[in-house]
């Protein structure tokens, strides 16, 4: 693995989990010295993050963490709206029977994460449920698309899960066990509609905390 794919996958991981805020100041040389790196592979790190919807790079002011106002993170969601059910309808037929099961384990482990009182584990493994779910998907460009708008509303859904009431939590975790139910069934229609659902209520969710998140 190369140094600019090393310093990837740890700043990945560093701003998905939260450790580096949305809108915060990317610099070559503070980075440079973090990573024990010269300035080529940092700049090939940060346009690699550029892509995945993660960093903005910025001319004559340089790199940031991605962040969304109002109207941008509402766009994206709607978007997750059209593209996910989309994909998950391509995955149904596809996916393995293992992979089926593995979805279902990790709905279980969802369960068990309390939402807010295990938030890190709680984001990875609901990422990890919905991404594999989309698996069976032969379309790179709309995975790739669904994978980069997860990455750019990932802020917006730790907030949501902070504080998030505990009705709320126990609906999305009900949700999930119905997205399991259908893939086992193979019914693709009801896999498209939960999908559609889910994401929505999420939005709707999320933009009573617009105090919270664009303030």
């Amino acid at each position: 693995m190369s140094k600019a794919s090393r310093i990837v996958e740890q700043l990945r991981r560093q701003i998905l989990d939260g450790d580096r805020a949305p809108g915060t100041r990317l610099g070559q040389e503070s980075l440079a010295a973090e990573f024990t790196a010269s300035r080529m592979p940092i700049r090939e790190a940060l346009r690699a993050l550029e892509a995945e919807g993660l960093v903005t790079i910025k001319a004559h002011s340089g790199a940031w963490v991605s962040a969304l106002h109002q109207e941008e993170f509402e766009q994206c969601y709607k978007l997750r709206e059209v593209v996910e059910p989309m994909v998950i309808g391509e995955s149904v037929p596809l996916l393995s029977g293992a992979q089926i099961d593995q979805i279902g384990e990790l709905a279980d482990l969802i369960d068990n994460t309390g939402g807010a009182a295990d938030l890190r584990s709680f984001l990875r493994l609901d990422r990890e449920f919905h991404l594999l779910s989309y698996a069976g998907a032969t379309y790179p460009f709309l995975t790739d698309l669904v994978t980069r708008l997860w990455n750019m509303t990932q802020p917006y859904r730790r907030e949501l899960v902070r504080f998030m009431p505990a009705e709320s939590f126990q609906a999305t975790c009900a949700e999930h066990h119905l997205i399991v139910d259908a893939l086992r069934s193979r019914d693709i229609d009801a896999a498209q509609t939960l999908v559609r659902l889910h994401i929505r209520r999420t939005r709707i969710t999320l933009s009573r905390y617009g105090e919270v998140l664009w303030s």
